[in-house]
């Protein structure tokens, strides 16, 4: 039996596309690194720059892919705000601190970039227009959790109080 480039035998291939591509385009919305994705699917950085000059729906994918990824970062960044988690420790103890401004500061190229090349997504502005709106959504936040702090030692004084008068 003959094995496709990718290795697969040719028989049980059902698609055109190679399973390295979908490996890559996988990796890549994890990892935002090409780097990265091509040697998670184990393919030359080469191979796949070439594909993208010569093949413009795996261009296409490969932005799309990119741009999951970011949004991925966008939402990692927002939660380690919100949550106040900046930092984590993996299994064999050692912390790692994850440095958010620089996080912003990726965002805000690859979006520059985008909207230079002229694929910006339209709801996200400019920079200034992402920075208010992140700060806007952070006071909002803020404002909540002081609500719910305000309303938890209100019920923690009714019950002392109740707890007081019987």
């Amino acid at each position: 039996m003959t094995r496709a480039e990718d290795g697969a035998p040719e028989a049980r291939r059902t698609s055109t596309t190679p399973r390295w591509q979908a490996r890559f385009l996988t990796a890549l919305s994890d990892t935002s690194s090409v780097e990265q994705a091509a040697e998670a699917a184990g393919i030359s950085l080469e191979h796949v720059h070439k594909l993208r000059r010569e093949d413009t729906d795996f261009a296409g994918q490969w932005q799309d892919a990119l741009n999951e990824g970011y949004d991925r970062l966008e939402l990692d960044l927002l939660y380690r705000l919100r949550s106040g988690r900046t930092e984590e420790q993996d299994e064999p103890g050692a912390k790692r601190k994850f440095d958010i401004a620089t996080g912003f500061r990726i965002l805000s190229a690859h979006r520059q970039r985008q909207q230079a090349e002229g694929r910006g997504q339209s709801d996200h502005g400019t920079e200034a227009d992402v920075i208010a709106s992140i700060d806007a959504r952070l006071d909002a936040f803020r404002a909540r959790r002081e609500q719910d702090n305000a309303a938890l030692a209100a019920a923690a004084a009714a019950l002392q109080v109740s707890d007081d008068g019987a």
